[in-house]
């Protein structure tokens, strides 16, 4: 079927994985997941689609999933620092730098240019810290499903 990206911008916190378990448990309470909605486009603004869990936690949606997997960030459970399956591990400076001439993007920039997925592997997530005014703003998350 192939693998399908997703990705998130929320609330910058010095605490990634804090930050991941709140996104995540937010998706999952808006039922922003596979199966609720076999195949979200983040293209078309995935953000404003809350029709509710359909599963009384998140591992049981991960189960209901199976193999397919969420085909969200529900699919991610810890932060790395080295990417590995279920796992969001921070984008390299060196490419950050490579992509947007500095290693303090902004939410534009990163809007604008999103080449980095290329290299992300299914089942794999990359996390980056959002600049805005010189300033931490945010944390942007991304990655691609399993299938």
């Amino acid at each position: 079927m192939g693998a399908h990206p997703y990705w998130y911008f929320v609330k910058h916190q010095t605490n990634v994985q804090q930050a991941l378990d709140e996104l995540r448990e937010r998706e999952f309470r808006a039922g922003r997941y596979n199966p609720v909605i076999p195949f979200l486009s983040f293209q078309g603004g995935a953000q404003g689609l809350s029709p509710g869990p359909r599963h009384a936690s998140i591992a049981e949606a991960l189960e209901d999933a199976a193999e397919d997997g969420t085909r969200s960030i529900l699919d991610i459970e810890t932060v790395a620092d080295e990417p590995d399956f279920g796992m969001a591990a921070p984008l390299d400076p060196e490419l950050l730098e490579e992509l947007y001439e500095t290693t303090r993007p902004t939410r534009r920039m990163i809007e604008e240019n999103m080449d980095f997925l290329e290299d992300v592997e299914r089942g794999h997530c990359v996390y980056t810290v959002v600049y805005k005014d010189g300033k931490p703003d945010e944390l942007f998350f991304a990655g691609y499903s399993f299938d």
